[in-house]
């Protein structure tokens, strides 16, 4: 079976889904649904672990999803371990997906803030996803402390423009021994299936969906992009070709 494994846990679906900008927290539940991610996540300052009707820890439950804090809104190395820190106690989960983002303009992650703490929550037993640039060494890095995968950018978070890295993405791609989740930038499905067609392990979602006229119906289109894309890569797909060539043979078919 093709599984998804991120710190020794395995998965069968590779579309991660975000859940800022829905709507309603049923829009979010019905994309949850038909979605059919396992791995769900969440910004820690938009939880609240003490309120039992909270609308992310009724829907995201322990028993059905992995939850997967983010530490969205940290603009430093300090921050985001406190944030991930925050998580494990209230949730009891070991998984965090790294967020530093200083300059809220842009988003762009901080590779600097990014390493130092990626090395401060391996140390403290946690498996940490970072979201980083397309930068083929800090990704290397990453994996090098013992990050349990890694997550580059397709395109500024938010933006739908798909894929403006693919060349790095690739690099990052042939040298990888972990996870690589296209994290950021995907707008459309067919967004999904090019990153899964260039190797990727898995894609992470969120605006796409969740600002769609139909939520659930884009994730289910998401997901089957995610499988086919996926198919695709492991098919082997045919190399691009700068002249045309009949598919069908010119000589000896008259004879």
């Amino acid at each position: 079976m093709d599984e998804l494994t991120i710190g020794k846990k395995p998965f069968s679906s590779r579309l991660l889904l975000g859940t800022g900008k829905f709507s309603s927290p049923k829009h979010m539940e019905d994309a949850i649904i038909k979605s059919e991610s396992e791995i769900i996540t969440v910004a820690v300052r938009r939880i609240d672990f003490n309120q039992e009707n909270d609308p992310f820890t009724q829907i995201i439950t322990p028993d059905k999803f992995t939850f997967l804090p983010n530490t969205s809104g940290a603009r430093t190395a300090s921050e985001a371990v406190r944030c991930a820190e925050i998580a494990r106690t209230l949730s009891g989960n070991d998984f965090v997906k790294l967020e530093v983002t200083p300059e809220q303009n842009h988003l762009m992650p901080d590779p600097i803030e990014t390493l130092e703490a990626a090395k401060q929550l391996v140390r403290l037993g946690f498996h940490v996803l970072p979201y980083i640039h397309a930068d083929p060494i800090l990704a290397k890095k990453l994996e090098d402390i013992g990050c349990a995968a890694v997550m580059p950018l397709g395109s500024p978070i938010g933006s739908n423009q798909g894929i403006q890295t693919e060349l790095f993405i690739k690099l990052i791609i042939e040298q990888a021994t972990v996870p690589v989740i296209i994290d950021a930038g995907l707008g459309s499905p067919s967004h999904a299936s090019k990153a899964m067609e260039c190797g990727a392990d898995a894609v992470l979602v969120n605006t796409a969906i969740a600002t769609a006229q139909n939520p659930a119906a884009m994730a289910e289109a998401f997901k089957l992009a995610t499988i086919a894309g996926r198919n695709a890569y492991l098919a082997g797909l045919a190399p691009e070709k700068e002249t045309a060539e009949a598919s069908s043979p010119l000589t000896g078919f008259l004879h």
